[in-house]
């Protein structure tokens, strides 16, 4: 699989950014009797509930300017085959690895996606500050309890975005809603250069008869005259469908060959934020990270028995310690 396909694929640019900005308190915080209530059983039951084989809609549209100059532009639909797989649950952390497979001149591809990893009630989360960084914030004791932590990872293993909330159930739909969380362009933005660079969002995941839907509501923001400000709202409807009929097992055996490589790229970056109380790395419009395109491309050889896993994990590891600072 060429990694150009694959790095059109990721999602993020990162802009400058004058201020760094922490997480704000989560939306449901005040919400003490569902808390209380929430059951975790419960809560982990819906998240291991994202797992399986989808048909995906990806429904995106801007809809409401917050400046008189800007013109939201035309509402995007788009779709294709995800496999979600459980890599890890230790009980009170879950990591779900999604796995898109498209179909290039009759032939199924995988492009190894977006990853969620969930905690329950967290003490930290990795936010995004802006201009290529992320760093700890703390999540306040008041609003930890019952709460679960998402942190979403691109498809390089690099952070994009993380947030806390409370699984509830409300008019008898079940939803996580997370708190305000900060991101970087996803790259269907970043590659028009627009006025806005960042989104301030609220994320829901909720479970529906046949699969699961994210929800997400982004307000679109820029810097100007050194001052942030809101552009536009965009709406965001990803729906998972239930789906077998797609060429499952080209997922599940790019996962069987190359999870080694991946564990240690994943390792890695921990190592990384840890060490370095956070991540800093260069990012571009066409690939995520500036390392992305090269992580992938390993992956993918490893895949094909071009070169040996414990090679690909040596240049990794060297890879994303050069670029991170």
């Amino acid at each position: 699989m060429s990694w150009t396909l694959t790095a059109a694929l990721s999602a993020a640019v990162l802009p400058p950014l004058a201020l760094a900005l922490a997480l704000p308190a989560a939306p449901a915080a005040a919400q003490a009797p569902a808390r209380q209530t929430a059951s975790f059983e419960t809560d982990r039951a819906g998240i291991l509930a994202m797992a399986g084989n989808y048909k995906v809609r990806f429904d995106m549209q801007e809809a409401t300017a917050w400046r008189g100059d800007y013109t939201p532009i035309d509402r995007k639909i788009s779709g294709g085959y995800e496999s979600v797989r459980v890599i890890e649950d230790s009980g009170r952390r879950i990591v779900l690895q999604h796995l898109l497979v498209v179909t290039i001149d009759g032939a199924a591809h995988v492009i190894k996606h977006w990853r969620q990893d969930w905690e329950y009630e967290p003490a930290r989360v990795l936010g995004y500050d802006g201009q290529g960084a992320w760093t700890w914030k703390d999540v306040p004791e008041a609003q930890r309890k019952g709460a679960w932590s998402q942190t979403v990872w691109q498809v390089d293993d690099s952070p994009r975005y993380a947030g806390w909330g409370i699984w509830e159930t409300v008019g008898g739909v079940r939803r996580w809603r997370s708190s305000w969380t900060w991101r970087p362009l996803a790259r269907r933005d970043a590659v028009r250069g627009p006025v806005y660079d960042r989104y301030l969002s609220i994320n829901r995941h909720q479970p529906t008869p046949t699969g699961w839907v994210h929800w997400q509501d982004n307000t679109k923001m820029g810097l100007f005259a050194g001052k942030l400000e809101p552009v536009v709202q965009e709406y965001v409807l990803n729906t998972y469908t239930r789906f077998d009929g797609y060429e499952v097992k080209a997922a599940d055996d790019y996962w069987a060959a190359t999870k080694g490589y991946w564990a240690a790229v994943r390792a890695e970056w921990d190592r990384v934020g840890a060490a370095k109380k956070g991540i800093r790395v260069a990012e571009e419009a066409q690939a995520g990270t500036v390392i992305s395109a090269r992580l992938l491309e390993l992956a993918d050889a490893v895949q094909a028995g071009k070169t040996a896993e414990a090679a690909a994990i040596a240049e990794a590891r060297k890879l994303i310690d050069g670029a991170t600072r």
